[in-house]
């Protein structure tokens, strides 16, 4: 069995996609209309969905009900 190589990201997931995303965007305001800029422009919305999930799935709001041991 092969040996799994983990390392430790030294730039968050949010910082990384937002970089990510300002790159994606000045390469794309560089292209000519067309599907290039379209795909490029599409991998810069799904960078910032992402980036809202990362977000959501983060924070403390609301929280499922937890059943205690009482609960049949």
């Amino acid at each position: 069995m092969s040996k799994r190589r983990r390392f430790k990201q030294s730039i968050s997931l949010k910082d990384r996609l937002a970089n990510f995303a300002e790159e994606a965007l000045k390469k794309a305001s560089n292209l000519p209309p067309g599907t290039d800029r379209e795909e490029m422009l599409k991998k810069v919305r799904q960078a910032d969905i992402a980036s809202h999930m990362d977000e959501w799935t983060h924070t403390r709001g609301p929280q499922p009900p937890t059943r205690s041991n009482d609960d049949p």
